[in-house]
């Protein structure tokens, strides 16, 4: 690395297919043209098909044989909890961004909810400081929407967004903004600088002591019920405040086939409003409620198959915008233990990307193109990363772009185990399934954060912190 920061390795990736060329949706084969792409400085320099020639390796220039990989733009989780300041038990800014680096993410958006709260200038540039000095990752910290999350009074929305870490996304997560006149001030404030609030949609009343989805399963568990009520009517109100502010609204984690509903008529009255779905609400469903197994317990609760197939629907149809992790790491006490007391939550990083080729692509739901804007190229127009990022996120892999980028094998299949959590938690959903591909590399400004499936050390990572471009 140069004195200024910059980076100086030269890499040639040769033979890999660019996500952005397999558009074809249920084609789980490499049907496009392999190519080779030059990085240099941290931006890539060149790019050729193989059809063409290819390009030719320079004197000192790494070499990554990438026959048979896809290439994508860098992932961008838009839903994170890093937990950093305060509950550094469970993750840390550190560890959390090792485990985005072996899921193949580049960036990740810091929920809110640390001690202290997000909720001030300071604390927000701690957070990307704490990135910048880790490496692995570009930390975006999200600002909370109200006083310490406490839902009374609007936070330093202002100062954040003027801040150096110049927040654009606030959210409460973990908690609903439940009061529609505070939800139409934060909406009007955000407006002004082109912000957007991430709203967590669960009415509090609905749900008070709710452990699970409420229907016939939860009668028969005597576990109580979570209605899909509670987070329709909330996102029903808040597209209806968006409109009438004129301000942008982003729904995270949608679990019902209602919201999906209420989504799709609001985009058809031009509503500004985009929505997520995490991996977990893809595929899990709320009958591994009946093995009591607190792994399962999570905020918004695993639904019904109909709900799930509606997501995946919804996905196919581009009335969910965007597939985030909400990435929610707890130590071992807070997660074996008896469900009543167990925490809601599951790590998701490293499994994201998996479980969307299993659920989206293999079945037809999206394109290897389209998963690309799910994962990586709208979450980061969501959050207005271009804005912040030296030398923007990536919108295609082509010449001039800032190199962050991911190589992904899709053959095959493995068992997800513990050795595959980067992070301090092991609180995830899918150990023991079969999962397809493996993320090999990815690369962070032109630095591999993994490298052939392996993490670049903490003193590398770190001496290429700030992720700076020419």
């Amino acid at each position: 690395m140069s004195p200024t920061g910059t980076i100086d390795a030269d890499i040639l990736i040769r033979g890999a297919r660019i996500a952005g060329d397999l558009a074809e949706r249920g084609a789980d084969h490499l049907s496009a043209p392999a190519v080779d792409l030059r990085i240099s400085g941290g931006r890539i320099a060149e790019r050729a098909s193989q059809t063409d020639g290819g390009l030719q390796p320079r004197d000192g220039e790494r070499v990554i044989e990438a026959d048979g990989l896809v290439a994508m733009t860098g992932l961008v989780d838009l839903h994170t909890h890093l937990r950093e300041p305060g509950f550094e038990q469970s993750e840390t800014v550190l560890t959390g961004t090792r485990a985005a680096a072996a899921g193949g993410f580049t960036t990740v958006f810091a929920m809110a909810n640390t001690m202290p709260v997000q909720d001030t200038a300071g604390v927000v540039e701690q957070v990307q400081a704490l990135g910048e000095s880790a490496g692995y990752a570009t930390v975006r910290p999200i600002g909370a929407v109200t006083e310490d999350l406490g839902g009374a009074k609007l936070s330093e929305i202002g100062a954040m967004a003027q801040s150096r870490a110049a927040v654009r996304v606030f959210s409460d997560d973990g908690k609903c903004v439940h009061d529609p006149l505070l939800m139409r001030r934060a909406l009007e404030y955000v407006k002004t600088f082109d912000g957007v609030i991430a709203q967590h949609a669960q009415d509090p009343r609905l749900t008070e002591g709710a452990q699970m989805n409420e229907g016939v399963l939860s009668s028969e568990l005597g576990l109580k019920g979570w209605p899909a009520v509670a987070e329709e009517s909330i996102i029903a109100r808040d597209v209806l405040l968006a409109e009438h502010v004129g301000a942008r609204l982003h729904i995270c984690h949608l679990s019902t086939a209602g919201s999906v509903e209420v989504i799709r008529w609001a985009k058809a009255r031009g509503v500004q409003v985009t929505a997520e779905v995490t991996p977990h609400h893809l595929i899990l469903t709320e009958e591994l409620a009946r093995t009591y197994d607190p792994r399962y317990k999570v905020n918004p609760p695993l639904r019904r198959d109909a709900d799930v197939r509606a997501l995946r629907q919804a996905v196919a149809d581009g009335i969910i915008d965007i597939i985030a992790t909400d990435h929610a790491p707890h130590p071992l006490e807070a997660k074996e233990c008896e469900w009543s007391a167990a925490a809601f939550g599951m790590v998701g990083l490293e499994s994201a990307l998996p479980i969307a080729i299993l659920t989206l692509v293999r079945e037809g739901h999206a394109s290897w193109a389209e998963l690309e804007t799910l994962l990586s190229q709208k979450p980061a127009e969501i959050g207005r990363l271009g804005d912040v990022l030296p030398g923007g996120h990536p919108s295609a892999l082509v010449p001039g772009e800032r190199a962050d980028l991911v190589l992904v094998d899709p053959s095959g299949s493995s068992e997800f185990g513990t050795e595959d959590l980067r992070g301090l938690s092991v609180n995830s959903p899918f150990l023991g399934m079969q999962l397809p591909g493996r993320v090999a590399y990815t690369l962070r400004g032109g630095f591999p954060t993994l490298d052939d499936g392996e993490l670049a050390s903490v003193e590398t990572a770190a001496a290429h912190g700030n992720g700076e471009v020419r």
